[in-house]
């Protein structure tokens, strides 16, 4: 592929971007900034003045009170931050606005670069019922299902999939408005919940009925496009969850026959290219262990949490990729240019207690010490003294080990764990070990219910007195 500019945008030197986000990902990004010659500005809140991340950038502008509808969600306070300190570009990072359709459009409106997918493209995937449409589409297989107006609808549809079904949320994701329904009188119970939930969450109360996997892997594609040309970077697994959150995350993902891996990968190119892709996507599939099919959840217009393995196995710094596509270059990477070595383990580390039901665990860290191994990285905003407000996401910080093996990897993400020190909170650091160090994980190939099953068994062998 040449190293040309895309003819349907004017290529623009982006020399100052200001960072809409906080914690690891917004040092994460300042960093690749500075890397590129390129300067930084953090919108913060005030619970974020004395971060990391805003002692790492060249300058932070305080945007509101520590709430984040106060802060970090206000579209119109943050292009005024951004247009105020003499940026050309906003990055999103993840989470936050970085979805939001109309925060692209607003960056558009006002002559500043979103670093990410275009405002449509953003608004259709972000709609579950447009986003299966265009796998339909693109003839990407989809789960079994659709949209129900009431509640007779719903019960209709799950009789012709069969039970049990998902009640999912049509303008949104991360686990919010979903629910499972096993009966009919589970999806009687729980039908107005979702719909209310999803409502709440996204204002978009519209929900969808869709046939449940009952042994499932979450397999996801990472993808790039430069509104042109569309390449994957690979897959990752993210199966082992609590809630419908991921946990751990691995690329590639283990145990995939290399005829359904090839599928995989090009249906996610097909997707991204039905609707010109532009920047950086993660195309999500549900893996049927059992019928050994995939199918369509849901595409991600943003950054992942879980870049980092793809990039430890890749070697490139998709940031830097953002960054390219988003000042108007063309892709500088052909598919052929994209080779993966060894395997990479990402493990979340959150500021919660897992012996109190996964409380968050606010407050102040006395000590922060992250282990300097070789093939390892830790992605955090986390310091000695570093302040842990209740306001925001519990993560804290990440750790990804790569080896030339999956075991490798393993036992050099377990040393690190093992090595990992966080004095002053709670966390599920020691979690991360007893899961590594089970059986099913260490074969690999887990499914999605995996984590919930062995913490009830965990919590069942604790009330028994019986070893966890």
């Amino acid at each position: 592929m040449s190293d040309g500019f895309l003819s349907t945008r004017q290529p623009a030197r982006i020399r100052r971007v200001l960072v809409a986000n906080r914690g690891e990902i917004a040092v994460r990004v300042i960093r690749t900034l500075r890397r590129l010659g390129i300067g930084s500005v953090l919108a913060v809140s005030s619970a974020d003045r004395e971060s990391l991340g805003a002692r790492l950038a060249d300058r932070a502008v305080c945007i509101g009170p520590a709430r984040s509808t106060d802060s970090y969600l206000k579209i119109e306070t943050v292009v005024a931050a951004a247009l105020g300190t003499g940026c050309q570009a906003v990055h999103p990072g993840y989470g936050f606005l970085s979805e939001r359709a109309e925060f692209a459009a607003a960056c558009e409106r006002h002559g500043l670069v979103f670093i990410g997918p275009t405002a449509e493209q953003i608004d259709r995937v972000g709609n579950k019922l447009e986003a299966r449409r265009i796998a339909e589409q693109a003839g990407v297989p989809t789960t079994p299902g659709g949209p129900v107006a009431s509640l007779d609808e719903a019960l209709h549809l799950a009789d012709q999939v069969g039970y049990p079904v998902l009640i999912k949320a049509v303008g949104g994701g991360g686990g919010r408005g979903l629910k499972r329904a096993d009966t009919p009188a589970d999806l009687r119970a729980l039908f107005d919940l979702a719909s209310a939930e999803a409502l709440a969450a996204f204002g978009d109360g519209r929900i969808y009925i869709e046939c449940f996997v009952t042994q499932g892997r979450h397999v996801e594609v990472q993808v790039l496009g430069d509104g042109e040309s569309v390449i994957h970077l690979g897959d990752r697994d993210c199966s082992v969850q609590r809630r419908y959150q991921k946990l751990i995350e691995e690329a590639p993902a283990p145990h995939l026959s290399g005829r359904m891996r090839r599928e995989l990968h090009a249906a996610a190119v097909r997707f991204a290219r039905r609707i010109d892709y532009r920047s950086l996507g993660t195309v999500e599939f549900l893996v049927d262990v059992a019928r050994q099919k995939f199918y369509f959840l849901e595409m991600n217009a943003r950054i992942q949490v879980e870049h980092p393995v793809t990039e430890m196995i890749t070697g490139l710094d998709l940031v830097s990729e953002q960054m390219r596509v988003a000042e108007g270059h063309a892709l500088a990477l052909d598919q052929s240019d994209i080779r993966q070595q060894g395997h990479a383990v990402e493990c979340r580390i959150n500021a919660e207690d897992p012996a109190r039901g996964f409380l968050p665990s606010p407050g102040r860290v006395i000590e922060a010490h992250f282990p300097d191994r070789a093939g390892l990285r830790v992605d955090t905003h986390i310091e000695d003294g570093a302040s842990i407000p209740p306001f925001y996401d519990s993560m804290i910080a990440k750790v990804i080990a790569h080896g030339s093996t999956r075991e490798e990897a393993l036992s050099r993400l377990d040393a690190a764990l093992a090595e990992l020190r966080l004095t002053g909170i709670r966390t599920n650091q020691a979690l991360h070990r007893e899961v590594l160090a089970t059986p099913e994980f260490a074969a690999g190939g887990v499914d999605t219910g995996f984590l919930g099953r062995w913490l009830a068994d965990r919590s069942a062998n604790a009330a028994a007195g019986l070893p966890a």
